[in-house]
């Protein structure tokens, strides 16, 4: 953003201004020449908030009839409720990027509006909510590149009635663990993705930090072609590490095992009140050393957005600044533990993080198998690129348009 009067990135905030159905902020500009007072140009020729916007236009791609949304969105905010007009102007306006618009129709016939998304609240140590699109993963399927992906489908059609519930409140969580994954020999592609500008769009209408995982969620299963399903439950059992380190010879464990962080509230107690070591801090301590050497019972995690394109599997996470993260570890286990649950290869399975403006993706595969060759070996991409694949264990990153 920048001043429209004479495009200087300087400003302050300075109060705000009450419109009919928001309060929308004031910006002042510091450059001495100009000093001007000015809003948010997304703000400026709106009626409505976006908030109202990207609730209408999701449920309208959901089947509702456009009469229809006008009543949720009068529920949902209360004395907002726009005219029908409104809502099909909205859906043309935005139809360029909710790609699932072409698809409404055909979505239609398999299911209705009432049918077509299955939410789950799982109470799983906190609260996720799982979200899973009946009819986007159906007409994905009708791609001769998705014909093989039917466990998935499988999977994801159980998972309201047959998930162990158990395993999520007694098993290590994915996040929490430390593993010995080499970085040698894989690549970390950074582009450009659609998903940047779903969020970006998405967390217009998402007000608090803690809601904006829920909020991309919610927009991306309802309005893109491809996401199919949120926060999808996996878990990992130890017999599966083993099969995949000792039958498929996949690098998974280490030579001193796996690791398990320490949980933020027990490593702090007694520090923040000046406190020396407690006796069940040690104990944990302790605890925590016993089990380092230790395959795990059961690795349990929730995979923020699951899609099927190009015939593969995407495994999405989305992280704020997500150019300072490198999730590839806490991934890598997402796609094994999927991989396992569905009986599909891992070579159909890619991971990628995403914020906004970042978008990084790369093969699990890669991760766990390592080609044993002394040759030096490189990797073309389609758009000309050529690199040569690190044989030391750095994450190495390549940047494409």
């Amino acid at each position: 953003m920048a001043c429209p009067f004479c495009e200087s990135a300087n400003f302050v905030r300075r109060g705000t201004r009450k419109k009919k159905h928001e309060i929308v902020q004031l910006y002042k500009c510091t450059n001495p020449e100009c000093k001007k007072t000015f809003t948010d140009s997304a703000v400026k020729g709106r009626r409505y908030p976006m908030k109202v916007i990207i609730d209408a236009i999701s449920y309208y791609n959901l089947g509702f009839t456009r009469e229809k949304v006008c009543g949720i969105v009068h529920q949902l905010h209360k004395k907002i409720k726009p005219e029908p007009e409104t809502i099909s102007r909205w859906a043309e306006e935005y139809a360029g990027l909710c790609a699932y618009n072409k698809m409404r129709s055909y979505g239609l016939k398999l299911f209705g509006p009432m049918e077509v998304l299955e939410v789950v609240t799982m109470a799983h140590h906190q609260l996720y909510r799982f979200r899973y699109h009946k009819a986007k993963i159906l007409l994905m399927m009708q791609d001769y590149k998705n014909r093989n992906f039917y466990p998935l489908k499988e999977y994801l059609d159980a998972v309201s009635t047959e998930t162990p519930h158990q395993f999520f409140n007694s098993g290590e969580r994915i996040s929490d663990v430390r593993s010995m994954f080499s970085t040698a020999e894989m690549i970390v592609t950074s582009k450009t993705n659609y998903a940047n500008r779903l969020a970006e769009f998405a967390l217009k209408g998402v007000s608090k930090n803690k809601d904006r995982h829920e909020g991309i969620q919610k927009f991306m299963i309802a309005n893109d072609s491809v996401t199919v399903a949120t926060e999808v439950p996996v878990y990992i059992r130890r017999e599966d590490i083993e099969y995949m380190q000792n039958k498929l010879n996949f690098q998974i464990i280490g030579e001193e095992g796996l690791t398990f962080r320490k949980h933020k509230d027990r490593e702090n107690k007694g520090k923040k009140k000046g406190k020396k070591q407690t006796i069940e801090e040690y104990e944990y301590e302790q605890e925590s050393e016993a089990k380092r050497f230790e395959i795990p019972e059961i690795l349990t995690g929730h995979v923020d957005l699951v899609q099927v394109r190009n015939g593969q599997i995407h495994l999405l996470d989305y992280k704020p600044k997500a150019k300072k993260e490198k999730p590839i570890e806490q991934l890598t286990w997402y796609a094994l533990a999927l991989s396992r649950l569905t009986g599909l290869r891992l070579y159909e399975f890619k991971c990628a993080w995403f914020d906004e403006t970042d978008y990084f993706e790369f093969y699990p595969l890669h991760v766990v198998k390592k080609i044993q060759s002394k040759k030096k070996r490189n990797a073309q991409f389609r758009s000309g690129i050529k690199v040569e694949i690190p044989r030391d264990d750095i994450i190495k990153i390549i940047h494409r348009k």
